[in-house]
């Protein structure tokens, strides 16, 4: 169930069945001239949607959170940023609505690189802290061998785009795109990424190639990245969420 199409008397019904929800969170940046701002936006959504349908049970999928920490693409226009801070009270404040209602158990369905960090040290503070229990997912982490070819704006990303919302894709600028990125993310020396933004090492803000991201390695990428949630779905279910006893 998309708890934004549901009506309060929907989600009374649905009380008891099901303490899961899903909260997915992306980000507003730049994805080079080809993809659109929201592309972590709508990818982590559309993987929250496709994990809910593969998992055997009831699930909420509750409104995606368009903004997150993305101030190392500030220098592109458009590019919408929160600091760590306030993202992870965002995070934490809409799961523990969600847990008021009864819906527990909250997996963060991450679309962007850079809230990463973040989500792994809210979740573990909202475990510890509050009535939840939750953890982080992010979905180009659990697409297989795929996961090594992650860029930005670059193969996987304009392919998951290509099967979820082709009409975005700007494909006369897929080139352009290609031609005016990075081969890789940063600028590297001694096992040390010297650049704090994107804009250091990118012209247009792509790293690796779009041009190879096709709507049949999208189909792909959405059926792994759906398995590996609906899979991750059933362990938290399962999971014995009492917080361990002191060691004496």
């Amino acid at each position: 169930m998309r708890l934004s199409e549901a009506t309060w008397t929907d989600v009374s019904d649905l009380a008891g069945e099901t303490d899961i929800a899903y909260l997915p969170v992306g980000s507003t940046e730049q994805h080079g001239p080809h993809a659109p701002l929201g592309t972590d936006a709508f990818t982590a959504e559309a993987v929250a949607d496709a994990g809910a349908e593969a998992y055997d049970g009831e699930v909420v999928v509750a409104p995606t959170l368009p903004v997150g920490v993305a101030a190392e693409h500030r220098q592109f226009p458009g590019t919408l940023w929160l600091s760590p801070d306030t993202f992870r009270d965002t995070v934490r404040e809409t799961a523990t609505s969600l847990a008021s209602h009864g819906f527990d158990r909250v997996v963060v369905v991450n679309g962007h690189g850079g809230n990463v960090d973040a989500l792994r040290e809210v979740t573990g503070t909202m475990t510890r802290e509050d009535d939840v229990y939750a953890v982080a997912f992010t979905w180009f982490e659990a697409v297989g061998d795929y996961g090594s070819e992650m860029g930005h704006g670059g193969k996987l990303e304009t392919a998951l785009l290509r099967r979820v919302a082709p009409e975005l894709v700007r494909d006369d600028r897929i080139e352009e795109a290609r031609d005016g990125g990075s081969p890789r993310w940063g600028d590297w020396n001694a096992g040390v990424n010297l650049a704090h933004d994107s804009a250091e090492f990118t012209e247009n803000g792509v790293v690796g190639d779009p041009s190879t991201g096709t709507a049949e390695v999208g189909e792909e990428l959405l059926e792994l990245a759906a398995a590996s949630l609906a899979r991750l779905t059933s362990a938290v279910a399962e999971r014995d969420v009492s917080r361990p006893d002191r060691r004496e």
